[in-house]
């Protein structure tokens, strides 16, 4: 059968709950109000011909094929976009809608090419499908389409222009001799992704679709996300892994491993070789959307950079040698224990990785706390998103976001702060974008004029460019314009939140200093914008805020956190659909590493580990006594190495070397370190300091799960066999074994027993429920057997909502004379992280390099020319990357991506944190931009070290 997703045509329930009786082929059927006939017609089991309607898009009714007879109507309308009425009769077999139909199926295949047998899409294609289903064997109008394509080959006379084939994209090609003019790729670009990047082109038989104005795919406005080429009916777009391939024969239903909207996708396969990765329209997070990285950027889990023996070394400057998993383990514990009996309990410990599943990270974080023997555990999601479990758990109670994505649709204002999710969550601002469209207002703080701000047909109507690191001033006068001019909801804060502290607030963000003429002095963001910012999202509906790392990567970022909270209680804007805070994940298991304990003073489900009752739920179920003092963060971990009292680390799934803060003191740590351990899948920059590398499993290589931004528990399934030999949780397990640990499980399903059983936000969670419902969102348990799409409903789980007063603080971090300009990071749609993944695929084709974006007028102060190499120096180091100049950023900011290690601009920031959680403060950097002869010192012995890298790594492919 063909792989092709079930046609839906809108979801009843969806509808009025008023019903339409008819009858369809002599079956009576009853439907909501507003069906169409081919919906209703599905529910009666009969199947109309069709070929430009699909679920993904709204009724279009131009292929003609769908057409029914209506009794006592006229002619013969097409069922996709005729609504069903009471009483009405229809048939949809009839001798005149057959001949019709077969018409219209010989014009199509007139215009098409002889190649069915050799067809890309053979044995997956709607037309050869329909052409079937209406009878047709013969054509009496020829085969132009062929001519045309001989023509195109140089074989035939046809005069009539022809556009080329386009191979241009790496991922999928464009033949405009098999496109039928459907328009479903056209209108699912539209209304699917909100791109806008295709058009029809030319008139009568000459028209075709075409991207841009005569542009290639790669040229043109497409981001590659795939929704044209999932939703073409032919072989006209096709995946360039089904015409090497072939077609797939089976499929699995798993989770993507990129960002944190947690897309579902069915990896379909022949035998254990992945030909595409198609989004699941039954994935509640994405809806059968999907982006150029989930969609196609999977490559990298085949890349012959992957490392797939065991490694180990003496010191970081010998040669790697292979060795058997049985030796590496043994290797590790010996060195682990002996460092212990030299040093102390608490001179190792370990890292999670918010790449893993919830079940390898609580292995982790038990292996070292029922192994190791203390709390020195620390994930990367403390360097992106700490503050928001610490800020949301002071206010709300809980330490995640409020809402499921499906509340965008009910939005009326929607604020996104510190974010852009069309670079770095795009399948959300797909939806987003759709919402925009439909009439919804759109409140953007950021210092950049990104893609959200400006985005087609979806441009904000308030755009504060505030200057980095004032994100609290800011917040603070949007709540001042709110409180002095009466639009907070005074009912919903009586009711539901603390009124004495609301009061104390509402005194304290009244006071003069905090209006936003005031601010305006030094946040840059001008007085009218923040009061019309401010009105719009108290008095324009249901307000719901969005935000991501350019709220929490501050010294401030746990206060921004908490005042967005403020804003959400003080407008009542919490506990229903289309409202709320919602914190937008950077990686596809940020919310799970945090959910399973991975930090120093957290058990499972976010319980300080100096409470008695919760330890010893853990003491029961693990046999151990547990330390009741929190361990070290992951700087702690690298000042005591250089104090020379912290002596291993097992870091699992992380590059601290190149994600991490201050590159200098990361790289000083590690080298005072006696077994640093590294378990990934490639030699990456931490590498470099390993003395013992474990291969590393993909996403597509392990069962488990995922817990996604909006507190989605989504399974990962296993759709090939481990390329290394093991999951990631078998590993861990052998070394918890080596060590000594009594750890038996057969099956990440286990894991999530015990989760269950001690972590009562997990509480009914299973695999079981998760095969029945597809996915839950947690607090599931007795209360919310089948999860809680969104939090506190009736109240907050705190009790009463928490205001809680936001002073603002100038970070640290300043301007001068010898750094006059403020440095800020973020992601490009195309690369992702550190980029250890999408460099190793054709991703590299979009942004093979990271850029400095530079205002012209700073620009032009330096003597720097777009393209130019130039010097960025900072009080940390410095390094030298190319010039891009732009009016997206304000004159006096700059800014980068972190994809490429050459930049690494992790050099540039400082070690300045979040006050509450050392969050880094990644997002203002004082920095100094000037003209480049070449590469800085560290840049030089970084290429010399990534030669050795590759040798190494040959050295290792030619002797398997």
């Amino acid at each position: 059968m063909p792989l092709v997703p079930e046609i839906d045509y809108g979801t009843p329930a969806s509808r009025s709950e008023n019903t339409v009786t008819l009858t369809v082929d002599g079956k009576r059927v009853t439907v909501p109000a507003g069906t169409s006939i081919m919906r209703a017609s599905m529910e009666a089991g009969i199947e109309v011909p069709k070929l430009c309607a699909t679920d993904m898009v709204d009724a279009f009714g131009s292929c003609r094929l769908c057409l029914v007879e209506i009794d006592g109507r006229a002619g013969t309308p097409a069922s996709c976009t005729t609504p069903a009425v009471e009483g009405m009769v229809v048939h949809t077999q009839t001798d005149r809608l057959k001949q019709i139909r077969k018409g219209v199926m010989e014009l199509y295949i007139s215009d098409h090419p002889l190649d069915c047998l050799t067809c890309a899409a053979n044995g997956d294609c709607e037309l050869q499908d329909m052409a079937g289903a209406v009878g047709l064997r013969d054509v009496r109008y020829g085969y132009d389409g062929d001519n045309h394509v001989k023509a195109r080959s140089g074989t035939g006379e046809v005069n009539a222009h022809w556009m080329p084939k386009d191979e241009s994209n790496p991922y999928f090609a464009y033949d405009p001799s098999k496109c039928i003019v459907c328009s479903r790729c056209v209108r699912a670009c539209e209304e699917v992704q909100g791109t806008f990047a295709l058009t029809i082109e030319g008139r009568g038989f000459e028209s075709r679709v075409s991207p841009g104005m005569h542009e290639d795919f790669l040229a043109s406005e497409c981001v590659s996300c795939g929704a044209c080429v999932q939703a073409c009916p032919t072989a006209t777009l096709t995946e360039k892994s089904v015409i090497e391939i072939g077609q797939p024969e089976h499929s699995v239903v798993t989770t993507c491993a990129y960002c944190g909207v947690g897309c579902s996708f069915k990896a379909e396969m022949r035998g254990e070789e992945l030909v595409r990765m198609v989004p699941y329209k039954d994935g509640k997070a994405n809806r059968g959307h999907s982006c150029v990285k989930g969609r196609f950027a999977y490559g990298y889990a085949t890349h012959k950079d992957r490392i797939l023996n065991p490694m180990v070394r003496e010191k970081i400057t010998d040669p790697w040698r292979e060795v058997t998993w049985e030796e590496a383990l043994a290797h590790v514990a010996s060195e682990f224990r002996r460092l212990q009996y030299q040093y102390g309990k608490d001179s190792i410990g370990g890292i999670t990785s918010s790449r893993c599943t919830n079940e390898e990270t609580f292995l982790v974080q038990k292996l070292i706390r029922a192994g190791f023997g203390n709390n020195n555990v620390d994930t990367c999601a403390r360097v992106c998103h700490s503050p928001t479990g610490y800020g949301l758990g002071q206010a709300f109670g809980t330490s995640a976001g409020t809402q499921d994505f499906d509340s965008i649709e009910h939005s009326d204002v929607i604020m996104v702060i510190g974010a852009n999710p069309s670079a770095a969550h795009p399948v959300f601002a797909s939806r987003m974008k759709k919402r925009i469209r439909q009439g919804a207002k759109l409140i953007v703080l950021d210092p950049r004029e990104t893609e959200t701000v400006n985005s087609v047909h979806a441009r904000a109507d308030f755009h504060l460019p505030l200057r980095p690191g004032t994100n609290v001033a800011v917040l603070t006068a949007l709540a001042h314009v709110i409180v002095t001019e009466g639009l907070f909801a005074e009912t919903f804060i009586r009711e539901r939140c603390d009124w004495s502290e609301f009061e104390d607030w509402a005194a304290f963000v009244a006071e003069p200093q905090h209006s936003p003429e005031e601010t305006e002095k030094f946040t840059g963001v001008p007085a009218e914008l923040v009061r019309g910012a401010a009105r719009l999202y108290a008095t324009g509906g249901n307000g719901a805020i969005y935000y991501g790392l350019g709220v929490t990567e501050h010294s401030q970022g746990s206060t921004t956190v908490m005042a967005i909270a403020n804003l959400a209680m003080a407008t009542g804007n919490i506990g229903r659909p289309g409202v709320g805070v919602n914190p937008l994940r950077g990686q596809n298991n940020v919310q799970g590493s945090c959910d399973m304990g991975s930090f120093p003073h957290e058990l499972p489900g976010y319980r300080h580990i100096s409470d008695d009752a919760t330890r010893e739920t853990f003491e029961k179920m693990w046999g151990v006594t547990l330390d009741s003092e929190p361990g070290l963060r992951i700087p702690n971990m690298l000042d005591a190495a250089v104090d020379g009292s912290f002596k291993g680390l097992y870091i699992q799934g992380e590059d601290i070397l190149q994600s991490d803060p201050d590159t200098k003191h990361v790289s000083a740590g590690l080298a005072a370190m006696e077994c640093v351990v590294v378990h990934d899948l490639f030699l990456n920059e931490t590498a470099n300091y390993a003395h013992v590398f474990l291969p590393g499993s993909t996403f597509l290589e392990k069962d488990g799960t995922f817990t996604n931004a909006e507190r989605r528990i989504n399974r990962v399934r296993k759709v090939m066999s481990p390329k290394n030999g093991y999951a990631d949780w078998e590993v861990t397990q052998m070394l918890a074994r080596a060590m000594g640990l009594a750890w038996n499980y057969s099956h990440p399903s286990e894991i999530m027993d015990e989760i269950a059983a001690t972590t009562p936000s997990f509480a009914s969670v299973t695999y079981d429920l998760l095969e029945k419902m597809g996915s839950v969102q947690w607090p599931c348990n007795a209360k919310f057997p089948e999860g809680s799409p969104i939090m506190h409903v009736d109240g907050f789980v705190r009790g009463k909502g928490k205001f809680i007063r936001t002073e603002y603080v100038a970070t640290d971090e300043r301007t001068g004379p010898r750094f006059p300009l403020l440095l800020t990071t973020g992601r490009i749609l195309s690369q992702y992280n550190v980029g250890a993944q999408t460099r190793r695929t054709e991703n590299v084709a979009w942004h093979a390099e990271d850029r400095l974006e530079i205002h012209p007028h700073d620009a032009e102060q330096r003597g720097i020319k777009d393209g130019d190499w130039v010097r960025l120096a900072s009080r940390a180091g410095e390094t030298t990357l190319r010039a891009l100049i732009t009016e997206r950023v304000s004159p006096g900011v700059v800014y980068t991506t972190f994809h490429h290690p050459e930049t690494q601009a992790n050099v540039i920031t400082t070690d300045y944190s979040d006050w509450a959680t050392n969050c880094p403060e990644y997002k203002v950097t004082a920095v100094q931009v000037s003209p480049s002869n070449g590469l800085s010192d560290w840049q030089r012995d970084y290429e010399d070290l990534s030669r050795k890298s590759r040798r190494i790594a040959g050295k290792l492919e030619a002797a398997e």
